[in-house]
């Protein structure tokens, strides 16, 4: 079962599956229950209770039994951390986040149950190498990953593996939200980084790449807690030898924060 799976990397990875002989399970708000390119498409809102309940319990009906989840619907959003209301952070966290959970919670008595099982959650490098005005979404991700690591303690001696992937910038159709109340002293500052945001996202890998890494774990007997995807991999690592200080400086030079 791959959660947002009607566009970009949850698309390209449920058809790579699906090319690949598993039977897959698909979501979207929109979701129909038809097929799409060997992909069963169901409705699902990840931010409510009854529609992650509904959707799983069709799946169960249809299959049987669930042996993968992905988590990978998420919701991008832009905005500075003091134009950001309580209201449109919570909403990020809800998505992002307590989506994700609400997911697991659904599918982990089958898993338990039969001692067998695999979740993969999609975090994003933003976690751990935060980017200016997008903050909230990077906390977001932050989140994700300690959760997983904590799950995947937890259930080891229950038989349910448990893994992590975090993709950098790569090119698919991608929607984000902005912050309704933007400051006028960020604008200058909001603008230059935005830009080096998009054109990134311009340049990105092909989501192809992650869609891959996401087959490579679920045939793996023993996959690893994260996979870092992407050409963002390498600051990740820089981040972990370097300085803070010398992080610092690089962060505010690769996203124009200085005149």
């Amino acid at each position: 079962m791959i959660t947002g799976a009607s566009l970009g990397i949850g698309k390209v990875t449920a058809t790579l599956l699906a090319r690949r002989g598993f039977t897959v399970f698909g979501t979207s708000r929109k979701g129909s229950g038809g097929k799409v390119d060997g992909v069963e498409m169901l409705r699902l809102d990840v931010t409510s209770d009854e529609s992650v309940k509904t959707c799983v319990s069709t799946l169960l009906q249809k299959a049987g039994r669930l042996d993968v989840l992905v988590n990978n619907a998420g919701q991008a959003f832009a905005g500075g951390l003091e134009e950001t209301s309580l209201e449109e952070a919570k909403a990020q966290f809800d998505v992002n986040f307590f989506g994700a959970v609400r997911m697991v919670n659904a599918v982990l008595p089958g898993m338990r149950k039969r001692r067998s099982g695999l979740i993969i959650n999609i975090a994003s490098s933003a976690g751990m190498f935060p980017i200016p005005f997008g903050g909230y979404y990077g906390a977001t991700k932050s989140a994700l990953m300690v959760y997983s690591e904590v799950l995947r303690q937890e259930l080891k001696s229950l038989g349910v593996k448990v893994s992590v992937v975090d993709p950098g910038f790569f090119n698919t159709h991608h929607t984000r939200l902005e912050a309704a109340n933007p400051i006028s002293d960020c604008d200058e500052i909001r603008r230059r980084a935005q830009s080096v945001d998009e054109d990134s996202f311009d340049r990105g890998g092909d989501p192809q790449e992650v869609a891959d890494v996401i087959l490579r774990i679920i045939q793996s007997p023993s996959p690893r807690l994260h996979y870092i995807v992407g050409r963002e991999k390498r600051y990740v690592l820089l981040k972990r030898i370097l300085p803070d200080s010398v992080m610092q400086v690089q962060t505010r030079k690769h996203w124009r924060l200085d005149k």
